[in-house]
């Protein structure tokens, strides 16, 4: 059987474009994991079946998604090809021993709705398949494992590509139980994406991914070349010192001792215990400069991190869970103390290893070769569990993230969670979990035990053997005492660069490790890419949507907005109203560049809002989004974000027209009380006045807010919505409420329903047309019927 590529995945919800990668590499074709993540249409809950099909039809394969039995898949079906593995992941099998497989040439069909299928999320295809078996999906969850009445035993060794395990194996019946999902007393049934190459396939070229290398991070080190200089001469003065000290051990004894020459004695003592200050002295300062050189690049490292973090569209974040990103700010700590720790005394270390092996040669050869054997084996048995640590680390970061995203969670709904009654089964999600991380944790520390008594006993069985073969050679006067005692300090001095070698191999497969994960970041595209040129001057003119149309990521998702045509005039207020659910708040996303439309362009005077750049748009948009996020920080910071020196006069007035004054005279430090998180509590109105206030601060040219009053009381919104009609005066405004009476003084109310915009107009207009608005207004306003 030949080897089969492996691929780990790099996020919890990976698993099916990296299936998908290992089997274009298979096939003689390479894709990045972002291209294929792209084509599969990822969002946050990873993707469905249909999204890996759309993914392989688009880079040439062509795939047939079927329910089949086991004695099917193993005899007909073409591998390798994809499974879905335990409900919630997905596997590739490779190869299937004991069952002839042969290629399935007979694919035909395509495509086939079905209106109640899913296999991880909504409208999964189905598809035809060869004689005569169903290929429909189904819902239900798999029961527990059983054998199938009437299909007989089993048999073979299923080979399997687990993008977060590994390359492993299992025996039919272990396969069935985690592929199974359809078990009936007649059939047993699991889910599979069969792939073929088609001339398209071949035809396309290999993708090249832009590489964040360790090129490019030990680049952080070439900033602080004098630092470095003085660092790595202190490591070359403490290796000479260090050098020294086994052959004064030897004079000590072959001359002092041996002659009884005592003032010769005290002279070499001496020497060693200023060597031994010397050492102390110089460990003291290069202390101090590593940790002076580590913080700088750690801090540099983190700080590129985050400037491309703030580089990336804002749809990126929507696809990534806050533990993934946050492991991944742990990962840099990993690549700094490889930088700054192995790699800066990696050349010492091997200088040493040459000098003193040389030394040790030139005093007895067979030590010498037993010591050069010993070590290799010792090399050798770490290596070789370094695939094994690979897949415990994969794991660690997954449990971690997961971890991680549910202790934040767990503390920020802690109140939801208290109403609720749900104390109990919150505590014990985040407690099952914990119990995974132990056993990976147990799994790890099993490890490194076997590890560890392997190498004990290599480097134990080393040092008795030398000191036999040592002890030997003096009685038969091969060597002298103290040449004896000096070689064995010289091993001794040894141990420590081998050992750091064998170190090095392990921090730098973790700095690997860690260098794929932040490779996927800095990959990337930017919002704004390089070489793009962007307007970056605002066109004069409102807003025109023509034939907008956008739907979420995830394949089979519905459209959200279809075929939307809209005109929003400049300088005036425009109110979009609707059901919930029907795309409103969709819409201002768009309009403030979250996301890209899917079909369809939205145009800002006479340019195109893609063509106009993010910042310079943004920093004419003014937002109150439904969850507006306050920061622990005073009130008047939260106002003026971004402002270096907060204007006394705009905070006054942003304040007056959000009617925060009241509320700010009441605390005991004013506008320098400190919200959010780590400070005062506030209630939902008192955060949207504060957004609010946030806005007017700004002064922009264009207001997008969404459902920016609806926590306020009739009092308060009354005097904010009277203030702002002033503020208003001269600005393109665009208004999202449920709540009507907000909107009855807009320029043009505009409805939308499932995504279409169905009616027009003024308040009075549409009121008068009796349709879908007079439908939403006539409880809030008592229209009558």
């Amino acid at each position: 059987m030949s080897k089969f590529t492996y691929y780990q995945q790099l996020d919890i919800m990976d698993c099916g474009p990296t299936c998908l990668r290992m089997v274009a590499k298979h096939y003689g074709r390479h894709f990045t994991a972002q291209s294929l993540r792209e084509r599969a249409q990822i969002g946050k809950d990873g993707v469905s079946l249909l999204g890996i099909a759309e993914a392989a039809e688009a880079i040439g394969f062509r795939s047939l998604g079927a329910k089949v039995s086991f004695e099917k898949l193993a005899k007909e079906a073409p591998l390798p090809c994809i499974v879905h593995w335990q409900q919630n992941h997905f596997v590739v099998v490779y190869a299937i021993t004991g069952a002839s497989n042969k290629w399935l040439n007979n694919i035909r069909g395509g495509y086939r709705r079905s209106s109640d299928t899913d296999i991880l999320r909504s409208q999964v295809p189905t598809f035809d398949f060869p004689a005569g078996a169903e290929a429909i999906f189904s819902t239900r969850p798999a029961p527990e494992a059983v054998k199938s009445p009437g299909t007989g035993s089993r048999r073979g060794t299923v080979y399997v590509a687990d993008p977060a395990r590994g390359l492993v194996s299992y025996t039919a019946e272990e396969f069935c139980e985690g592929w199974l999902s359809n078990r009936t007393e007649t059939q047993s049934e699991g889910v599979a994406l069969l792939l073929e190459p088609t001339p398209a396939f071949h035809e396309q070229d290999d993708e090249q991914a832009v590489s964040y290398s360790f090129g490019r991070v030990l680049g952080y080190l070439g900033q602080y070349k004098q630092l470095l200089v003085q660092l790595l001469l202190g490591l070359a003065v403490g290796s000479g010192l260090q050098l020294l000290v086994p052959f004064l051990t030897q004079s000590v004894v072959d001359i002092g001792i041996n002659t009884q020459n005592v003032p010769f004695i005290y002279l070499v003592l001496g020497a060693q215990l200023m060597l031994m200050v010397g050492r102390l002295m110089m460990e003291f300062i290069q202390s101090w400069l590593l940790l002076h050189i580590s913080t700088r690049v750690n801090l540099s490292i983190l700080s590129d991190f985050l400037i491309k973090l703030m580089r990336l569209p804002l749809s990126f974040f929507d696809t990534k869970r806050f533990g993934d990103i946050m492991q991944r700010v742990g990962d840099h700590h990993r690549i700094e103390t490889f930088v700054t720790g192995q790699a800066v005394s990696l050349p010492f270390a091997l200088a040493n290893i040459s000098i003193l092996s040389v030394v040790i040669a030139l005093y007895s050869l067979p030590i010498f070769g037993v010591y050069v054997v010993s070590n290799l084996l010792y090399a050798g048995w770490i290596i070789l569990f370094l695939r094994q640590r690979r897949k415990l680390d994969t794991k660690r970061f997954d449990l971690s993230a997961q971890s991680q995203s549910a202790l934040v969670q767990l503390i920020q709904g802690m109140q939801e969670i208290k109403l609720a009654g749900a104390e109990r089964q919150s505590r014990w999600a985040w407690e099952r979990l914990q119990a995974r991380l132990f056993r990976w944790q147990m799994k790890s520390l099993s490890l490194g035990q076997y590890q560890q008594v392997g190498a004990f006993l290599i480097n134990d069985g080393k040092n008795i053997l030398i000191t036999f073969l040592a002890a030997q050679a003096v009685i038969n006067g091969q060597l002298t005492l103290g040449a004896m005692l000096a070689m064995q300090q010289l091993i001794g001095q040894l141990n420590g660069p081998v050992n750091q070698l064998v170190g090095l191999s392990q921090s730098l497969q973790d700095a690997k490790i860690s260098l794929e994960r932040l490779n996927e970041i800095h990959t990337l595209a930017d919002e704004e890419p390089a070489g793009h040129p962007t307007i970056q001057k605002l066109p004069a003119g409102g807003l025109e949507v023509h034939q907008l149309s956008f739907r979420y990521p995830g394949a089979g998702n519905e459209p959200v907005l279809s075929a939307v045509d809209l005109q929003i005039p400049a300088g005036k207020t425009t109110a979009i109203v609707g059901m919930s659910g029907s795309g409103k708040t969709t819409l201002l996303k768009l309009l403030l560049k979250f996301y890209d439309p899917s079909q369809g362009e939205i145009r800002l005077g006479e340019a195109a809002l893609r063509n106009i750049s993010h910042a310079a748009w943004r920093a004419q948009c003014g937002v109150v989004m439904q969850e507006g996020f306050v920061f622990s920080d005073t009130i008047a910071r939260n106002i003026a974000v971004g402002a270096e020196r907060i204007d006394a006069q705009k905070l006054e007035h942003a304040v007056r027209v959000a009617n925060l004054r009241e509320f700010v005279d009441g605390l005991p430090l004013g506008l320098h009380t400190k919200i959010g998180t780590e400070g005062t509590g506030i209630s939902q109105g008192q955060r949207q006045r504060i957004l609010i206030a946030r806005t007017v601060y700004k002064d922009p040219q264009f207001i997008f807010f969404d459902e920016a009053t609806n926590a306020l009381d009739a009092t308060n919104e009354a005097i904010i919505m009277k203030n702002l009609d002033e503020f208003f005066r001269g600005r393109t405004v665009i208004i999202v409420a449920h709540r009507l009476s907000t909107v009855c003084h807009a320029d043009q109310i505009v409805v939308l329903d499932k995504g279409t915009l169905i009616e027009g107009g003024t308040h009075a207009e549409l009121v008068a047309q009796r349709g879908a608005y007079w439908q939403l207004v006539k409880n809030q306003l008592e229209l009558g019927s």
